[in-house]
C-alpha cells in the first residue's frame, strides 16, 4: 500500500513521466499509438466478405501503411480449424505478433468460470498458437476482466508470470465491436445500404476513444504515454481500418509497433483496483484514487450513443 500512495505521488508530480521520456527514447513521450486486434481469425459469415476477404482486408489495410500489428487469436473462432488457421498464419507471415485470447472466450469475473478452467483455456489455445509465425508469450484478457475476486485476480497473474506470459494491457479502449453489430443489423435489413454514415460515426466515434484516453495518460502520467488500441478482427475492420489509420496520420499521431509500445514504463503498473473491463488507464486512475465521473460517462457506454445517434438520422 505504501509503495501505491508514493507512486501516486510521484505521478502527480510529474516525477515518473520524466523517468519515461529518460527510458524511452522519444518515442513514448510524442504521441504514438500501437494496433492490436481480438477475437480473430473468425470463419463466421458476413455480409459482403468471405472470412478470407475479411482477414485479407485487414492485412491489406495494415501493408498499406507499414504498420506491424498483433492478433490476439480465440482459436476456437477458427485457428483450430485449417481455414482459420491459415488466416492466422497469413498475420505471421505478414509480420505481425500472433498472442493469446483464449480457446473460447470465457469470462474470468463469472461465478461459472473457475480459475483452473481459465487458466486451461490459455494452455489449449497456445497449443494451436504456439507452431504459428510471430507467435510471442503476449496475453490479452477476454473482456479485459482480469478476476472480480483477489484469487481468481492473483491467482492468474502468478500464472501468467510462471508460464512466461506478458499481460498485453489495453490503453485505448473502443466499442468497435458494438458498431460491428450495428453495422450487420443494418446489412441483415438492406445488403446495399450506403455505408457512409457508419464509417463517419465509426471514425468519430475511434478519434473521441482516443482523445479522451489521451487527455488521461497526460492528466495520469503528466505526458503522452505509447497508446495500445483496442480493435476486433471484425467486419467494420475489413471495411474501415485503411480510414481508421489514415485519421491517425492525419491527427500526427506515429504509428509504432505493439513491442515499442510496450516498452513505455507505462505498462508496468499492475493495478490494484482493475476497472470491470476497461483500459489499464481507468483502473489506474481507480488504482490511485484519481478516477472522474466525465471519464466513465464517456469511455464506458459502449458505443450506445453513437448508435443512437445513427438510428436518429434513421441508420
Amino acid at each position: 500500500m505504501l509503495q501505491l500512495k508514493n507512486l501516486a505521488l510521484a505521478l502527480s508530480r510529474g516525477a515518473f513521466a520524466v523517468l519515461c521520456c529518460g527510458i524511452v527514447a522519444g518515442a513514448a513521450c510524442a504521441q504514438s499509438v500501437a494496433f492490436t486486434f481480438d477475437d480473430g481469425p473468425s470463419l463466421a459469415d458476413t455480409p459482403r466478405f468471405t472470412p478470407q476477404q475479411r482477414n485479407q482486408a485487414m492485412l491489406d489495410a495494415l501493408a498499406k501503411h507499414k504498420v506491424k500489428a498483433a492478433l490476439f487469436v480465440t482459436a476456437g473462432n477458427g485457428a483450430d480449424k485449417p481455414a482459420g488457421y491459415a488466416l492466422a498464419r497469413a498475420w505471421g507471415e505478414a509480420g505481425h505478433v500472433i498472442g493469446n485470447h483464449t480457446m473460447t472466450h470465457p469470462d474470468l469475473d463469472s461465478a461459472k468460470v473457475s480459475l483452473a478452467q481459465y487458466q486451461q483455456e490459455v494452455l489449449e489455445c497456445d497449443k494451436i498458437i504456439a507452431t504459428l509465425p510471430g507467435y510471442q508469450k503476449w496475453f490479452r484478457y477476454t473482456y479485459l476482466r482480469e478476476g472480480s475476486e483477489p484469487g481468481k485476480r492473483e491467482g492468474m497473474r502468478d500464472f501468467l508470470a510462471a508460464q512466461g506470459y506478458r499481460n498485453a494491457y489495453v490503453t485505448l479502449d473502443t466499442s468497435d465491436w458494438r458498431l460491428d453489430e450495428h453495422l450487420a443489423e443494418t446489412l441483415a435489413k438492406n445488403s446495399k445500404a450506403d455505408l457512409a454514415p457508419l464509417k463517419k460515426a465509426y471514425l468519430a466515434h475511434v478519434r473521441e476513444r482516443a482523445l479522451a484516453y489521451r487527455a488521461m495518460s497526460q492528466r495520469l502520467q503528466g505526458r503522452d504515454i505509447a497508446q495500445v488500441i483496442l480493435l476486433h478482427h471484425n467486419l467494420i475492420n475489413a471495411l474501415f481500418l485503411d480510414d481508421v489509420i489514415g485519421m491517425f496520420k492525419e491527427m500526427g499521431w506515429t504509428i509504432v509497433a505493439p513491442a515499442k509500445a510496450f516498452e513505455d514504463p507505462v505498462y508496468q503498473f499492475s493495478p490494484q483496483r482493475p476497472a470491470h473491463g476497461q483500459s489499464l488507464l481507468l483502473s489506474m486512475s481507480r488504482s490511485l484514487g484519481m478516477d472522474k465521473l466525465d471519464d466513465k460517462k464517456r469511455l464506458q457506454d459502449d458505443g450506445e450513443a453513437d448508435i443512437g445517434r445513427l438510428k436518429a438520422q434513421g441508420y
